[in-house]
C-alpha cells in the first residue's frame, strides 16, 4: 500500500462500512492499523507473544464475522479492544485450570539471578490475584488505562460508561491495588 492509497488515508468509520459490505481490503487496512496495539495489549495481559498473536487473530476473525453488530463504525477500535479483552481473559481462565508450569517456563537469562526471577514471578502472580479480586468494571477500566493506554474518554466509550464513573472506578481500583501490593514495595 502506498502513501497515496485512498484506503490507507480513510477514516475507520469509512473502512468499517466498506468492510461490513464485504470489502476485504478495507478490513485488512483496519487490521494493519489497529493490530499492533491489540497485540501489545494482549501480550501485556497474557505475558506471552505466541498467545497474544493467537488472541489478536481470533479477535479479528470474530470482528470480521460480527462487523454488522457494530452500531457506531467510528468506535471500531474500542469495540475490537473489548473483543481482545474477552478473548485474553478467556485464555487466562483456561490457563488457570490447565496450566503445566514446566511447559511454559523459559530458561533463565544468565544475567538474572534465579531469586530475582522467582521474586518477579511471585509479584506478578500477586498482581494478577489482586486484579482477579477487583470487581469486573474496575478491572476492565484499570487494564484499558494501564496496559492499553486508553484515555478516560476512550474507556468511557469502550465500556459505555460515563467518564465520571470511569474516573471513580479507576480511583477505587488503584486504591485497592496499592493496598494489596503494599508488601511488594
Amino acid at each position: 500500500m502506498t502513501d497515496d492509497d485512498p484506503l490507507g488515508r480513510a477514516e475507520d468509520s469509512t473502512l468499517v462500512v466498506r468492510a461490513a459490505d464485504g470489502d476485504v481490503p478495507s478490513f485488512a487496512v483496519l487490521a494493519r492499523r489497529h493490530g499492533p496495539l491489540m497485540r501489545v495489549y494482549a501480550e501485556q495481559m497474557l505475558g506471552s507473544n505466541v498467545e497474544s498473536d493467537d488472541v489478536v487473530q481470533e479477535s479479528f476473525l470474530t470482528g470480521w464475522r460480527r462487523l454488522s453488530d457494530l452500531d457506531t463504525p467510528a468506535h471500531f477500535r474500542p469495540w475490537m479492544m473489548q473483543i481482545v479483552t474477552r478473548k485474553a481473559i478467556d485464555r487466562l481462565r483456561r490457563r488457570r485450570h490447565h496450566d503445566d508450569i514446566d511447559g511454559y517456563e523459559r530458561p533463565a537469562d544468565p544475567a538474572q539471578s534465579p531469586e530475582r526471577i522467582v521474586e518477579a514471578r511471585l509479584q506478578l502472580d500477586a498482581m494478577w490475584a489482586a486484579l482477579d479480586r477487583l470487581p469486573a468494571d474496575q478491572r476492565r477500566c484499570w487494564l484499558l488505562r494501564e496496559t492499553a493506554g486508553y484515555s478516560y474518554q476512550e474507556i468511557s466509550e469502550a465500556l459505555e460508561l460515563p467518564v465520571s464513573t470511569v474516573r471513580g472506578l479507576l480511583a477505587r481500583a488503584r486504591q485497592f491495588l496499592l493496598r494489596e501490593m503494599e508488601a511488594w514495595r
